[in-house]
């Protein structure tokens, strides 16, 4: 029997809100006093809560002030690793760079040696400890990259404690093979793509182990030259493509538009170039506030980019390093204090332009025929999601349908 929820002081549906480009708060749609009718995972009606005959459903109340929104999108995290990067902070507040941290063996190579001693049991209960966080914080659907593994074994062992950690958490976990995350000391760059291309990523598509894969674009990781063949190769073998672009210099963001990459993220050093390209594209431009905060670096011109007309999703970047947080509502806040972001694009930056970053079409709006993701706040005006800089957490989360 279909399930009717509310009613809620308001409903947030996003469902009248386009891919693209910058949005007033004017332009969303508030339903007042509404409800929804839920069957089988799946929103089947969505109107004012009067219009209902409750005789007619299994009836749900909302007994208090609600504010009913999609549920949220965490479309780039580096939720499995082992150990701390603790080290990497203290040397960060005491003037040392990113960049040199990682030249010195730090950073990224400290997170792989970990990772590789981990046991699998160890790795796969801290992720779904951070998958259920995220979900109790309103993360109904979370990307999880690879990256700390590098080696073959190591890389098909972390796609193998994701694929264990979807059939026990409720969030949907979206894998991602970021094996070029970094080039092992032992190999030259151009060989190890190679290995990759040809040793892990076909091994990756017959265990159906993930059917997306990154790369992390910069002259000290894997150079612009180097990472195009990489990613033809892995656009040809049928992988869904996403580039780490333009964090400390420019040319991933031009690659991922050239290679038809479905997000391109990162961006915090995109100028004015790179801004015209992603707007003319169908890339997701994806800001990580995260790791500009972990880092004490500028923000993506998130700004910018929406007023060029780009579709920017936003994104934690979760990881041991530069973005240790892993909170969605908290950076989302900040960056929209930074770069003036309304909060109806704050909105859309987590929620339905995030689930096209990862090709999913069947979330992150509330309407007909979408999943029945959502969550609701105990407040009374959507606006103060954002005022309370992400302190406030939702009361009540649904994940297809199910309270959790």
């Amino acid at each position: 029997m279909p399930i009717l929820h509310g009613p809620f002081r308001q409903i947030i549906a996003l469902w009248d809100i386009p891919l693209k480009g910058k949005i007033q708060n004017e332009e969303l749609t508030v339903i007042e006093q509404g409800g929804v009718v839920v069957e089988d995972g799946y929103i089947v009606n969505i109107a004012p809560f009067s219009s209902f005959d409750v005789r007619d459903y299994e009836y749900h109340p909302i007994e208090e002030d609600m504010v009913l929104i999609p549920g949220l999108v965490d479309c780039h995290t580096h939720l499995v690793w082992g150990g701390s990067r603790y080290q990497d902070y203290t040397m960060r507040t005491s003037g040392r760079s990113y960049q040199d941290i990682l030249a010195a063996g730090g950073g990224i190579f400290d997170s792989v040696r970990k990772t590789q001693q981990a046991e699998s049991e160890d790795l796969l209960q801290n992720l779904i400890r951070r998958a259920d966080k995220h979900l109790n914080e309103g993360v109904t659907t979370i990307e999880v990259k690879t990256g700390y593994g590098l080696e073959t074994a190591h890389e098909l062992r972390l796609l193998e404690v994701i694929r264990d950690a979807k059939s026990v958490v409720k969030a949907d976990l979206v894998p991602t093979c970021l094996a070029a995350h970094v080039c092992p000391k032992d190999y030259e760059p151009a060989a190890f793509l190679a290995y990759l291309e040809n040793e892990l990523l076909p091994q990756v598509l017959v265990r159906g182990l993930s059917k997306r894969v990154d790369i992390f674009v910069e002259d000290n990781a894997f150079p612009e030259p180097l990472a195009r063949p990489y990613l033809s190769a892995a656009r040809k073998l049928g992988f869904e493509l996403t580039v780490h672009a333009d964090q400390f210099s420019v040319g991933g963001s031009k690659l991922a538009v050239e290679m038809g990459a479905f997000s391109a993220d990162h961006l915090e050093a995109s100028g004015e170039n790179e801004i015209k390209a992603l707007a003319t594209s169908d890339v997701i431009s994806v800001a990580l506030p995260g790791a500009s905060l972990g880092l004490g670096m500028q923000f993506t011109p998130a700004r910018k980019l929406l007023d060029a007309g780009v579709s920017l999703a936003i994104a934690t970047d979760w990881n041991p390093g530069s973005a240790p947080m892993g909170d969605l509502l908290v950076q989302t806040s900040l960056l929209g204090v930074y770069e003036k972001l309304t909060a109806a694009e704050l909105l859309a930056g987590i929620t339905f332009r995030a689930a096209q970053a990862l090709n999913l079409k069947d979330r992150g709006r509330l309407a007909i025929g979408e999943r029945a993701d959502m969550i609701a706040f105990s407040l009374k005006d959507y606006r103060e999601i954002f005022y309370h800089q992400g302190s406030v957490k939702p009361s009540l989360v649904w994940k297809s349908g199910q309270l959790t």
